[in-house]
């Protein structure tokens, strides 16, 4: 009896996740030059030609988790529901939950600072990388907007000043943890020092969008 066509379907979809899941590790781990396709396809009991049948080529792998990272947090940013929240507990809200992903997600750093060393070149022949910065703003525009309309935020404020702002302080506590531990011997992903972390995340971006 032939095999269902969304059963086959599934199974493709699985398998890509699968490679994703275990190349988004691997380029991680070694940055694109240093990773092998072949210890991707070991790693997962499969082989080389078969993750080529899924992706083509190295390049449109590494595209792909590179892709997938991002689409990451652009999904739980458009899942903030900035229309029934105050706008300050909306920006505050913004900033906990990309502050929550990318400590829980070192990966993703990694991923992104190997792709600042190639100059982004990778990100740049993305289509859908691309398309998914204007979601991103459009979440802190709105904020900003009612923020403003209420009162309790200042006009002039470039929403993509504000995303500079939570990435470059989200994104430092994970980059740059062993660097800073070892020059002023604190972790600074020790739990005794990540609550107030987040709070001051939020507390910098109020202070400064109220005044």
């Amino acid at each position: 009896m032939p095999v269902a066509q969304p059963d086959r379907t599934r199974d493709a979809e699985r398998t890509r996740a699968e490679i994703i899941q275990v190349a988004t590790r691997e380029f991680a781990d070694k940055g694109y030059a240093g990773a092998r396709v072949d210890e991707i396809a070991a790693k997962m009991s499969t082989t080389k030609r078969m993750i080529y049948y899924y992706f083509g080529n190295k390049e449109r792998l590494y595209v792909e988790v590179l892709e997938h990272a991002y689409a990451g947090i652009r999904a739980i940013e458009q899942k903030l529901d900035v229309e029934h929240l105050d706008p300050v507990e909306a920006m505050r809200q913004l900033a906990g939950l990309t502050f929550d992903h990318h400590e829980s997600h070192p990966d993703f750093i990694r991923l992104v600072s190997i792709e600042n060393i190639h100059h982004a070149e990778h990100i740049a022949r993305s289509t859908v990388l691309s398309g998914l910065a204007n979601p991103a703003l459009d979440v802190l525009a709105r904020i900003l907007d009612r923020g403003r309309e209420s009162g309790v935020f200042r006009g002039g404020v470039d929403p993509l000043d504000i995303h500079m702002v939570i990435s470059a302080f989200c994104v430092f506590r994970i980059a740059n943890r062993h660097t800073f531990k070892a020059i002023f011997k604190r972790d600074m992903l020790a739990p005794t020092h990540r609550p107030n972390h987040r709070r001051l995340l939020g507390d910098l971006l109020v202070n400064y969008l109220s005044h």
